[in-house]
């Protein structure tokens, strides 16, 4: 996380709506040799205490869970090269601009039997985003089926005790200079998240 505190005044609701819109990120868990790290989409509510989660079984993270474990869940936006020509102004230098927040706790087992309860709450929050679909639900699945997919993977959660978050949005460049950078992101930045940097960069207290 960037250390500038320029990048680091968002309130905390706001960083919370992001990371629950997101809804996706990296769960790392350090250990003796390299960290273990998963992607995994999540279900965060709305106070940002508690993300709800599922691993495949296998998963080595679910082997460490026969007790509670520390973790950092990562999750990040948008983010694109800036060039330091876009500031139209002279002696600038490159960087990277991105969104990233970061939620820090324990994560815990869950019993078993709260696991399809948690991937229908899931799976209802997801495709409610692709209305006017008529939603998937688990009671689509013929006999049987769901019951074996679920016995390989375990329901999780973690009790988050801290939020981190950077926005860095060029926030500590004049506003003029800022807008310059944005339009360029927007018409050249690398990739297809760079309309939504610029808008948050064009907007970057929210």
């Amino acid at each position: 996380m960037h250390p500038n505190p320029a990048f680091r005044q968002a309130p905390e609701a706001r960083s919370i709506g992001f990371a629950r819109e997101q809804g996706f990120g990296l769960l790392c868990v350090g250990t003796d040799a390299a960290p273990l790290v998963s992607h995994i989409p999540f279900l965060l509510s709305e106070d940002g205490k508690r993300a709800e989660f599922h691993l495949v079984r296998s998963n080595p993270i679910a082997r460490m869970l026969a007790a509670p474990v520390q973790a950092r869940l990562a999750v990040q936006g948008p983010h694109s090269y800036v060039s330091p020509d876009w500031y139209g102004v002279e002696d600038q230098v490159p960087t990277w601009n991105y969104i990233a927040v970061h939620l820090v706790g324990e994560v815990s087992l869950q019993p078993q039997e709260s696991l399809h309860d948690l991937l229908d709450r899931q799976s209802a929050v997801y495709e409610e985003r692709l209305a006017p679909k008529t939603p998937w639900t688990t009671a689509k699945m013929s006999d049987g089926v769901m019951e074996k997919m679920m016995r390989q993977i375990v329901p999780c959660v973690m009790d988050v005790a801290d939020i981190q978050s950077t926005w860095k949005l060029n926030q500590n460049k004049p506003e003029e200079v800022r807008l310059q950078a944005a339009g360029e992101v927007e018409a050249h930045g690398p990739g297809q998240e760079t309309p939504a940097l610029a808008a948050h960069m064009r907007n970057p207290d929210g």
